[in-house]
């Protein structure tokens, strides 16, 4: 990455505020008659009860979203960010863990079939949010470009990008394809599998992809001849978080306490470090 790049800062979301749910132990959940209110009894038959009855977290994840999460083919294991953090909620809770393979535009669907917790660089958005709760927030990030060094100058804008013949490469499914076919309709928009993506934009066969300020810098990391464009302001605002099911506070609850002491205790930090290099300060 030449010099002249400025290093943002990725924020994380630290604050116990953060937390959306925040259940009270010990209430006895009964009006001035004596009778039940329904939360009384809003503990049974919580996910929490089934993963430690079951003894295992199942966890769905594509496989194809570094640095987040990626399938490493020798040993056929799962690595990244969100599936180190996934193993410590795991080891938190006590038990194994079981990992779902899915992808972007089935991940809905395999999260809903049967998974406790979706991991993997997932951004938050209202449409998801319709269906599942989200755990409270481990990022900040936004939408920007990346490509050649030395064109970096010429996508600076979604309007640069927004032309005839200026060919944006994106995964099918996500937030990267919305993204691209809301803002990019003029462009040549090119799909590409996502683990080899950046390759294309190396090679010349792609010009520019919009993705996550999170992973252009982890890319800008990996590749000398790749730069981000002003990761530092990037064309939106969104948060990434866990997927969780809709509905259990007791699940969640639980989920945004472990999360906010790794957040805090530097159980995050030094999962995050190896993926960014250390001019990305957190």
């Amino acid at each position: 990455m030449p010099a002249a790049q400025a290093k943002p800062r990725l924020v994380l979301a630290t604050s116990a505020a953060s937390l959306a749910v925040l259940l009270v132990a010990g209430c006895s959940g009964t009006d001035s008659e004596g009778a039940a209110h329904p939360e009384a009894t809003a503990t049974e038959g919580s996910r929490l009860d089934e993963i430690l009855d079951r003894g295992s977290l199942q966890v769905c994840t594509t496989g194809d979203y570094r640095p987040f999460t990626f399938l490493d083919s020798d040993p056929d294991e799962f690595t990244g960010i969100d599936v180190d953090m996934a193993r410590d909620l795991a080891d938190d809770l006590g038990v194994e863990i079981e990992w779902t393979r899915t992808t972007w535009d089935d991940l809905m669907e395999d999260f809903l079939a049967g998974c406790d917790v979706a991991v993997g660089g997932i951004s938050v958005n209202t449409e998801r949010a319709q269906r599942v709760y989200f755990s409270a927030p481990l990022m900040e990030d936004g939408k920007t470009p990346i490509t050649l060094c030395e064109n970096v100058d010429d996508y600076r804008t979604i309007e640069q990008i927004n032309q005839p013949g200026v060919r944006s490469i994106m995964p099918s499914g996500g937030t990267n394809q919305v993204f691209a076919e809301e803002h990019y309709p003029d462009g040549d928009l090119v799909t590409h599998d996502n683990n080899t993506i950046f390759d294309e934009i190396v090679a010349g066969r792609a010009d520019v992809m919009t993705t996550d300020a999170s992973e252009v810098l982890w890319v800008a990391n990996e590749y000398e001849e790749l730069c981000a464009v002003n990761p530092e302001e990037p064309f939106d605002f969104f948060e990434k978080a866990f997927m969780l099911p809709r509905g259990d506070d007791v699940f969640k609850h639980y989920v945004d306490q472990w999360l906010t002491m790794a957040l805090n205790d530097g159980t995050y930090d030094r999962i995050v470090e190896p993926w960014f290099g250390e001019d990305v300060q957190l």
